[in-house]
């Protein structure tokens, strides 16, 4: 069963398959009458989603931004209902694409040197016009290239055997960007996303400290991925941090099978009552 929120959803503009308007008719059919959408380091798709919401559906605007903190440890921060015009959130904007762009040239040069795999100079200009390009895109493209089966395939025989170093933005960053811009900053699948390995508990500690120090106002308890139990045991870590509890699937099209509106991965009805958040956030 699905719940009527999901405050974590990926668009065209980054990594997922659903056109904002796709997305839309998709949120209406699951019958999910509260949503974000929350792009990687990219607001394109959600200001495009602002302009054909209808009324009846409550649309927040959110960014996921790709980042890491001073402990060295990966996260992804979401920021929900910013001011898209604020200068200091606009800058954290521009500085999270130049990463992920330089990134992405870095990996294309590494699939020529060591794997011998080769891009036209129109297939990288193709890329390069997606707002947010990463992995999925690149991993497409090869196995259009007839390279791979599929695009985890590609992504686990290519992709990941290419180390391009560090190219996210601190986390501190991120979160300051998004309260100045009058935002909420959630620490998104706080223990691991989907096809990543579960986040130690002792390390989940670390980054929550360093994550709350900067001013963290969410977590995201309820997440696809995490069984009932274990999103219970994070919104009881939330509630001790007077943390706002927040939730959402980490949807991205047929790039991922998972569903609009799965908030667990035991696939039961998440009681939008308990998720804090969306109080803070007027829905």
């Amino acid at each position: 069963m699905t719940s009527t929120v999901d405050l974590h959803i990926h668009t065209t503009a980054s990594d997922g398959t659903d056109s904002p308007r796709d997305l839309l008719w998709n949120i209406q059919k699951a019958g999910i009458n509260t949503f974000a959408v929350t792009d990687h380091d990219t607001i394109t798709g959600a200001m495009a989603m602002k302009k054909i919401v209808p009324s009846g559906i409550r649309f927040i605007a959110g960014v996921e931004f790709s980042c890491r903190t001073k402990s060295n440890h990966k996260c992804h921060i979401l920021g929900l209902n910013y001011d898209a015009y604020n200068l200091e959130f606009q800058e954290a904007l521009r500085t999270g694409d130049e990463l992920r762009h330089q990134k992405f040239h870095r990996r294309i040069e590494l699939l020529r040197s060591e794997l011998g795999i080769t891009f036209t100079d129109d297939e990288i200009d193709s890329l390069l016009k997606i707002p947010s390009v990463g992995k999925p895109h690149l991993a497409n493209m090869i196995v259009a290239k007839g390279l791979a089966e599929n695009m985890q395939d590609a992504i686990t025989q290519y992709i990941d055997k290419c180390r391009t170093g560090t190219s996210r933005i601190e986390a501190e960053l991120a979160v300051h960007a998004i309260l100045s811009a009058g935002g909420i900053p959630v620490w998104a699948h706080p223990l691991g996303g989907e096809g990543e390995r579960e986040l130690p508990e002792s390390d989940f500690r670390t980054v929550l400290n360093e994550l709350v120090s900067y001013g963290l106002k969410g977590l995201e308890c309820w997440y696809s991925k995490y069984r009932v139990m274990k999103c219970e045991w994070l919104a009881k870590q939330a509630e001790r941090r007077g943390l706002l509890i927040s939730g959402g699937s980490d949807y991205h099209g047929t790039n991922k099978a998972i569903p609009l509106g799965r908030l667990n991965a035991d696939n039961k009805p998440a009681d939008a009552q308990r998720l804090t958040i969306l109080t803070q956030l007027g829905a």
